[in-house]
C-alpha cells in the first residue's frame, strides 16, 4: 500500500475501517475487492452538477460556494454511480447526514482514502484524490445531498423535435443498403452511432446522438432504429431514407440508459418508451415522432425489506410478445413492471416483486420467458410474459451480467439460457423448457468455468455452435483483451482463448474487448476493441465456423466503439 503523507492517526483509521467492516457486512453489495464491479458501477453520470441544488445543513462543516461546486462535480463523476443521486444507497451504502453527522470528520476521511472491504475504492492511496479533496468530499457529504431538478412533460416537450414529419417521410427504401446485415455501433466518447453494412463491412453512415449511446433499439418493422444515450436524448432514426438519419429526437430526463419499442401484433411502430436514471420514471412516446404522452415514477417500496426508497432507477425494458405491454426492471427496488399500453389515459401497471438491483436481460428462445439478472442479489428472475407473473428465481453466481443473455440447446440439458458474471469466472446455464424438460426448469443445469470475472456479455446464435463470452472489466490485461469461446456441442471440453485486441493491431491503449454480436446468417461475430478516446479503436470480424480472423475495421470515425446491435437480430430477439 502506498500512502502520501498521511493524515489519520493508526488508532483513528484502524477504529474507522473496523466500524465500516462492521456495517458492510449488512451491505447489499456482498462482492469485496471486485475491481470489475466497481468499475462498472462507478462510472460519471452525466447530470449537470451545476443543476444540483445546494443545501448547507445545520451540524455539518461549513463549505464556500466554490467548495461546494467543486465537491457536487467529484460527487457526479466519481461516487453517484455506487451510492445513487440522492445518497439513499443504491449498489453502495448510504451516505446521508443523519449517518455521515454521526460517523465523524475523521471516520468520513479514514473512509474515503484507505476504502473498505466491500469494495468502497481506496481514493487517496491510489492517488485518484488529493489530500484537500478527501477532506472536501467527507465535509460535504455531511450535508444534506444536492437534488438535480425533476423532469416532467414541460421540461420534455421544450427539447422535443421532428425533424422530418411522417408524412415526409419516405413511402420504401430510398438506398441500397441491406437492412436486415446492418449494424448500429455506438461511438460512446463521439456521441455518435455509425452504421455499418454487414455485407461489405464498410461504414455507411455516421449519425451525431447524445453523449455515450447505451442501446439500440429496433421497431417491429425494422424501419427505425432508437438509440438513447446516458444524457438521456432519445434520436429516432429512419434507415429508409437515402441517407439515414434522425428524424425524431427528444431529451427525456437527465441520465438514462434504456429505450423500447411496441411489437406486440397491431402494435407495431406505435409506441416508444424510455426509462430513465433520473428522475426515477419512464415515458411512453408516440412511436412516429417521439411525442411525450406519459409520465409514470418508479419511487416506491422496496421488495422485501419493504422500505421506501426515492431514486428507484429504471434499467432494462424489453417489449412483451403476449400481450400489448412493456416490461420494465425498477433496479433499486427490486420491481418489474407489465405496463399495459392500449389505454394511455387509464394506464394499466402489473408490480411483480422480483429481487433487488434489477439490471439487464432477455428473452428465452420461446419469447415467452424473460430472464433477468438481479445483479447485486446474484439471482435470475424469471417472468412469464403469458401468464403474466413470477415463474422462478434462480440463484447464481456473483453479479450476473448476460446483456441479453444466450440462448441454446444443452446436449444434456435440452434448451437452456446462459448468463456471465461480473464477480467471478462462471457461466451459468439455466433449463427453460417447462414443458419438454420440466425437471430443469428454472434450475442451473451446468456451471462452466470461463478465463475470468468481468463479463459484460455472452452471445450465441441459432446458426452457430458457439458460446462466446467477453471480460472486459477483468482487472487482467490478457484477459480483458481476450475472449472465450466454448463449443455448444462439448462443454466440458473447456474453452479456446482468442486474443482479438492482438488481430486489432492497434498499439497503445487498455483495448478492452467488449460485447460478441452476430450478423444476420450466425456466420460472423463482430467485437468492439474499446480503446480510450485519444487512441486507436476497432471492430473485429472473426469467422464462426473457423474461429479464425476475418475482418480489422479500422477508421478514425470509430471513436470509442463499444454496443454493436445487428439490426435484424435486435428486431426479432434473436440471441
Amino acid at each position: 500500500m502506498r500512502v502520501t503523507n498521511p493524515f489519520i492517526k493508526p488508532l483513528a483509521l484502524a477504529v474507522a475501517v473496523a466500524s465500516f467492516g462492521a456495517m458492510a457486512a449488512d451491505d447489499a453489495t456482498k462482492h469485496p475487492d471486485d475491481p470489475a464491479a466497481t468499475a462498472y458501477e462507478g462510472t460519471p453520470s452525466p447530470i449537470d452538477p451545476g443543476s444540483a441544488k445546494v443545501v448547507r445543513t445545520p451540524g455539518a462543516p461549513d463549505l464556500t460556494d466554490a467548495e461546494f461546486e467543486q465537491a457536487k462535480q467529484i460527487y457526479f463523476e466519481r461516487c453517484a454511480g455506487c451510492h445513487g443521486v440522492l445518497r439513499k444507497g443504491a449498489t453502495g451504502k448510504p451516505l446521508t447526514p443523519d449517518i455521515t453527522q454521526e460517523r465523524g470528520i475523521d471516520y468520513l476521511k479514514a473512509f474515503i482514502s484507505y476504502g473498505s472491504p466491500a469494495g468502497m475504492p481506496n481514493w487517496l492511496t491510489s492517488g485518484d484524490f488529493t489530500e484537500e479533496e478527501v477532506e472536501l468530499m467527507a465535509k460535504y457529504v455531511m450535508h444534506e445531498p444536492p437534488q438535480p431538478p425533476e423532469y416532467g412533460l414541460e421540461e420534455m416537450k421544450a427539447t422535443w423535435e421532428v425533424v422530418i414529419p411522417p408524412e415526409e417521410r419516405p413511402t420504401k427504401q430510398m438506398n441500397d443498403l441491406n437492412l436486415e446485415n446492418l449494424f448500429s455501433v455506438t461511438l460512446r466518447d463521439a456521441g455518435q452511432v455509425a452504421l455499418i453494412d454487414g455485407d461489405t463491412h464498410e461504414i455507411a453512415h455516421i449519425i451525431d446522438t447524445g453523449y455515450a449511446v447505451h442501446i439500440s433499439r429496433m421497431s417491429a418493422s425494422g424501419r427505425y432504429v432508437f438509440v438513447i444515450g446516458r444524457d438521456a436524448l432519445v434520436n429516432m432514426i429512419d434507415l429508409w431514407m437515402e441517407e439515414p438519419d434522425t428524424v425524431a429526437k427528444i431529451k427525456v430526463g437527465m441520465e438514462a440508459r434504456s429505450v423500447e419499442t411496441s411489437k406486440y401484433k397491431g402494435w407495431e411502430d406505435k409506441l416508444a418508451i424510455a426509462g430513465t436514471y433520473w428522475p426515477p420514471q419512464f415515458v411512453i412516446m408516440d412511436g412516429q415522432t417521439l411525442e411525450p404522452k406519459k409520465i409514470v415514477g418508479t419511487r416506491g417500496m422496496t421488495v422485501g425489506t419493504q422500505e421506501y426508497h426515492p431514486e428507484p432507477r429504471v434499467a432494462a425494458i424489453v417489449a412483451s410478445h403476449k400481450h400489448p405491454e412493456f416490461i420494465v426492471n425498477v433496479k433499486e427496488t427490486g420491481k418489474i413492471m407489465l405496463v399495459n399500453y392500449e389505454d394511455l389515459d387509464n394506464l394499466s401497471i402489473t408490480n411483480i416483486d422480483a429481487a433487488r438491483f434489477l439490471h439487464d436481460g432477455g428473452w428465452d428462445a420461446s419469447m415467452r420467458y424473460f430472464m433477468t439478472a438481479a445483479n447485486n442479489s446474484d439471482q435470475i428472475a424469471v417472468v412469464d410474459s403469458q401468464d403474466r407473473n413470477l415463474e422462478a428465481i434462480v440463484d447464481v453466481g456473483k453479479i450476473p451480467h448476460p446483456g441479453r443473455g444466450a440462448n441454446f440447446v444443452d446436449p444434456e440439458h435440452g434448451p437452456v439460457w446462459a448468463t456471465s458474471h461480473l464477480g467471478d469466472p462462471t457461466i451459468q446455464l439455466i433449463g427453460t423448457d417447462p414443458e419438454g424438460h420440466p425437471d430443469k426448469a428454472w434450475k442451473v443445469v451446468r456451471t462452466l468455468d470461463g478465463q475470468g470475472g468481468g463479463s459484460l456479455f455472452i452471445k450465441t446464435h441459432p446458426e452457430s455452435s458457439n458460446l462466446w463470452v467477453d471480460t472486459a472489466l477483468n482487472p487482467a490485461e490478457a484477459i480483458s483483451q481476450s475472449v472465450a469461446v466454448f463449443d455448444i456441442n462439448d462443454l466440458e471440453a473447456g474453452y479456446e482463448v482468442l486474443p482479438i485486441a492482438e488481430w486489432a493491431d492497434l498499439g497503445e491503449g487498455p483495448k478492452r474487448v467488449v460485447q460478441p454480436e452476430y450478423n444476420v446468417k450466425g456466420d460472423e461475430v463482430w467485437f468492439s476493441v474499446w480503446n480510450t478516446q485519444d487512441k486507436k479503436s476497432a471492430l473485429v470480424i472473426v469467422d464462426d465456423n473457423t474461429r479464425e480472423l476475418k475482418k480489422v475495421i479500422t477508421d478514425e470515425r470509430l471513436v470509442t466503439p463499444t454496443g454493436k446491435f445487428n439490426v435484424y437480430n435486435t428486431q426479432h430477439d434473436v440471441y
